[in-house]
């Protein structure tokens, strides 16, 4: 029989990937259902987030999005389901970018997970990470406010549900590469 651990690091996984999976999930609820469903379902996936899991700054941000998301439904409908990516990818920028006024800068606050004795030559590297984090996660918001405006629903869904991950796994398998070689040369691999 499972444990309860495990029953909830299943359904944790499970509503991760269903929220991932949001852009094509509300492509086909704006299909059959109407944005408040959408918005509804998204709503329920955000908030079994928060019950399931760790409730950090980005898990914060999200129903913080879900709210806006909300209150807007009464105004425009299909905005209201298309800002989810645009308003995560902003929530998420300024979460990294307080970091950097309030230290730990938080690719610091990540590497720190696996490795709590950070040279202090790390610093300073670490630091501009979460700056180029910072720039990143704006510019896929603003890719991601042009297709709220200007692209098509399945160009939405296609952007924010399959290129914006890739951009997102290309930007994070580049750090780590280049923070391995930058770190490695001081004699020490993070």
């Amino acid at each position: 029989m499972r444990s309860f651990k495990d029953r909830s690091r299943t359904l944790s996984i499970v509503v991760a990937v269903l929220t991932l999976s949001y852009p094509f999930l509300a492509l086909l609820g704006m299909r059959y259902f109407s944005p408040e469903a959408v918005v509804a379902v998204l709503g329920l996936l955000v908030t079994a987030r928060l019950v399931v899991g760790r409730r950090g700054a980005v898990d914060l941000v999200l129903a913080a999005v879900v709210t806006c998301q909300v209150l807007l439904l009464r105004l425009e409908p299909t905005l209201a389901v298309r800002l989810y990516p645009l308003l995560v990818n902003f929530g998420v920028a300024a979460v990294f970018g307080y970091t950097l006024w309030s230290p730990p800068p938080m690719i610091e606050r990540f590497a720190r997970v696996a490795h709590p004795d950070l040279p202090d030559a790390a610093l300073p590297y670490l630091r501009n990470v979460t700056a180029a984090w910072v720039c990143f996660l704006m510019l896929n918001g603003a890719a991601a406010a042009w297709t709220v405006a200007f692209g098509t629903l399945e160009q939405w869904a296609f952007y924010n549900g399959f290129i914006a991950y890739l951009l997102i796994g290309a930007m994070l398998a580049g750090e780590l590469v280049v923070r391995r070689w930058v770190l490695g040369r001081a004699g020490r691999r993070v």
